[in-house]
């Protein structure tokens, strides 16, 4: 299915009516979200009902796998575990999938390589099921594996107006089941892995393609299935995300930090960091946090010695790299005014909101007009607003609206699926329209 359509397309069923099921998810039929609700007791699920499999090593298990997967039926579970956190790179080290009639298989990229590519045949034509799909899909392609297909279950419950979408909330309200969590923030790169940590990774799709099906049906009932199946496959085609301009902004605490050469001073410690994280392909926190950046930055230690002296600064790792982040602090401290940062990063989008009301009152009151209406849109249909339209869009439609009042067709150039523009376009084009005046 092709992501974006033809804008002004008709919405599903009938809008102004709003999805049968009661906002928080329960049916009208009623379903397993019911029994949340009457505090029923979930069923805790704490072993693969196969047994914990083997992690898959070498080529040959990849081999059997690949085979397996391929004899299977139905869509195929799929999840990756990375190191964030510990690692530089996102990549995977650890695949977990399942199929029905193929069983578990947890697949260690590392020794193979990180290619993984061997399976991608089985693989191409099923409908993969994942939780937070986006998150996933970047180091699954980086191993050689892309969906043909995708049913995104995080996204399927946001979509379905649940309260709480995270994995182990939608498995014990759509299904009645508590996951045990707890090593999802690991450093899944150690070896060997722990028995527990690999019993974790196997539930994770153990039961992901009943959740899905129970999220379908609840998502056709309320009218919502079409909507979720274009934002799966915008997800499936995004590709992956545009480097991001400046990043070194992003620096917790930047905002303690006003003049240009501090900020040049901070900018060259990220780099500094950043080149040294990916050479030694560890996490740029754990290489020098972000608050030692921002007090070198404003303390613009005069020397080695002198930089030696702030609190980071002192430990022994600190110290052994002392004329390295030293050399990056002096490179900013002598850099030509000229090439100093500016104190706010170039856009090319709408200044920020708070400034509205000043620079362009119609712009604010247009916003403030378009953002009710997709708050009642939102609270109508049970879908958070951000779902209903990327906010960014919606900013830059009510700073400078089309000349031509084809809302729709702005919409569309902006990336927003058929659904969203069938849905949200009546309502901003009331917000953007000229108010009469008495």
């Amino acid at each position: 299915m092709t992501p974006h359509g033809s804008g002004g397309g008709s919405a599903p069923r009938d809008a102004a009516a709003g999805p049968s099921a009661v906002p928080g998810g329960a049916t009208a039929s009623g379903s397993a979200a019911d029994g949340d609700a009457e505090g029923n007791t979930s069923t805790p699920l704490l072993h693969p009902a196969d047994g914990l499999p083997e992690v898959v090593r070498d080529a040959d298990g990849l081999a059997a796998t690949a085979a397996a997967l391929a004899a299977g039926s139905g869509p195929v579970a799929v999840d990756a575990e990375r190191a964030s956190g510990f690692r530089y790179s996102q990549r995977a080290y650890l695949v977990q999938l399942r199929r029905a009639g193929s069983g578990t298989a947890l697949v260690d990229p590392i020794p193979l390589g990180g290619d993984l590519t061997g399976l991608a045949p089985a693989l191409d034509g099923p409908e993969w099921v994942l939780h937070a799909a986006s998150q996933d899909l970047p180091c699954l392609a980086e191993a050689g594996l892309r969906p043909a297909r995708l049913f995104d279950t995080e996204l399927a419950g946001r979509l379905a107006g649940l309260p709480r979408v995270g994995l182990g909330p939608l498995t014990e309200r759509m299904l009645g089941l508590t996951l045990e969590k707890g090593h999802g923030a690991a450093d899944w790169s150690r070896r060997p892995l722990p028995e527990d940590w690999l019993v974790y990774a196997a539930l994770d799709v153990e039961v992901l393609v009943e959740l899905r099906d129970a999220l379908a049906a609840l998502l056709e009932e309320q009218g919502k299935l079409e909507w979720a199946l274009e934002e799966f496959e915008a997800v499936r085609t995004a590709g992956p995300p545009l480097p991001r301009a400046d990043p070194w902004r992003r620096t917790s605490g930047i905002h303690k930090v006003r003049k240009p050469r501090a900020l040049a001073a901070v900018r060259a410690l990220w780099e500094a960091r950043d080149r040294l994280a990916a050479e030694r392909d560890v996490a740029p926190g754990r290489v020098l946090p972000d608050s030692a950046i921002v007090e070198a930055a404003v303390a613009s230690p005069a020397s080695p010695k002198a930089l030696s002296q702030l609190p980071v600064f002192r430990g022994r790792a600190q110290r052994r790299l002392e004329s390295y982040w030293f050399g990056a602090l002096r490179s900013a401290q002598t850099l030509p005014d000229a090439e100093l940062p500016r104190p706010a990063a170039a856009t090319d989008g709408p200044p920020p909101v708070s400034r509205w009301a000043d620079r362009d009152p119609a712009a604010a009151a247009r916003l403030s007009a378009a953002r009710a209406g997709l708050a009642e849109l939102s609270e109508r249909w049970s879908v958070p607003v951000e779902n209903l339209l990327q906010p960014d869009l919606l900013r830059r439609l009510c700073w400078s609206p089309p000349d031509d009042g084809d809302v729709p067709g702005f919409l569309e150039r902006g990336g927003a699926r058929n659904w969203q523009i069938a849905l949200t376009a009546p309502v901003l084009e009331k917000a953007l329209s000229p108010r009469q005046e008495p």
